[in-house]
């Protein structure tokens, strides 16, 4: 089967490039299962309900997020009530939503998608590493295939994130960067690794924000309001190839391509 990642949704222009690049893709590159990181999807920052809506009527199969999810105080009630929309299973245990689910792909095999974010630079999380244990154990028997986002700051926390589930899962990519890396692989295990998938958003910008707001950032260190950039749009993320007989993947390859919106 093939899973299509896509990197960070930011703000209209990356949900319109979504829109317009994913009913095509499904049929030209065969891809039976979308998961899309969300967080940054409503206005650059958070997302609600109709952005929720709005992704999973352009085919998206599950959505991921990260330490914005509540930037947008309604989604609180639908996240209570949703297993389609995640935020991070290593959240505090009280947390409202889900942090894995289960959703059949198109060809009804079962896949597990977890979400879980990172400690370095990060926040006052709990330990990702042990909640993937914990998570494991509960998705044992329930899905063939699983796939984690890994929303975290650090590459070496990412990493290690691979090498620790090399073997248990089909797929580790990292999200929250905005910035696509090239190390796509297949660990010696089986499991297909990608350090970050990037974004989608505009791409004449500072990770989906308008250049000179942040700019303006750095040169003066003063508070800045951050909008979402305009022009060229780039969907970017990840398609892996995986063998739902074992779980274990075959292939990755990034994807970068450019959309008019």
């Amino acid at each position: 089967m093939r899973i299509l990642f896509l990197g960070d949704i930011v703000g209209k222009p990356g949900r319109r490039a979504v829109a317009r690049f994913l009913p095509h893709a499904r049929e030209a590159d065969g891809i039976d299962f979308t998961i899309a990181n969300c967080e940054n999807a409503a206005g650059g920052k958070g997302v609600d309900p109709g952005t929720v809506r709005e992704l999973l009527a352009a085919g998206v199969d599950v959505l991921t997020s990260g330490n914005h999810i509540w930037a947008k105080r309604e989604i609180v009630e639908y996240m209570s009530n949703s297993d389609v929309l995640l935020r991070p299973a290593n959240f505090a245990p009280a947390t409202p939503g889900w942090g894995f689910t289960v959703r059949p792909s198109r060809a009804g095999v079962a896949v597990g998608v977890v979400n879980l974010i990172g400690r370095v630079f990060m926040g006052p999380y709990d330990c990702p590493f042990r909640t993937a244990d914990a998570v494991l154990d509960s998705l044992r028997g329930r899905a063939p295939v699983v796939f984690v986002d890994m929303h975290a700051e650090a590459t070496s926390e990412k990493v290690a994130m691979g090498w620790y589930l090399d073997g248990r899962v089909a797929a580790v990519v990292g999200s929250h960067t905005h910035v696509q890396t090239a190390d796509g692989r297949i660990l010696p295990k089986g499991t297909a690794y990608l350090t970050d998938a990037g974004m989608c958003g505009p791409i004449d910008s500072v990770i989906g924000v308008k250049r000179e707001q942040v700019l303006q950032r750095f040169l003066t260190q003063m508070p800045h309001r951050f909008e979402v950039a305009s022009g060229r749009v780039t969907v970017q993320g990840a398609i892996v190839d995986v063998d739902e007989s074992d779980g274990r993947a075959r292939a990755i390859r990034c994807l970068q391509q450019m959309i008019e919106v």
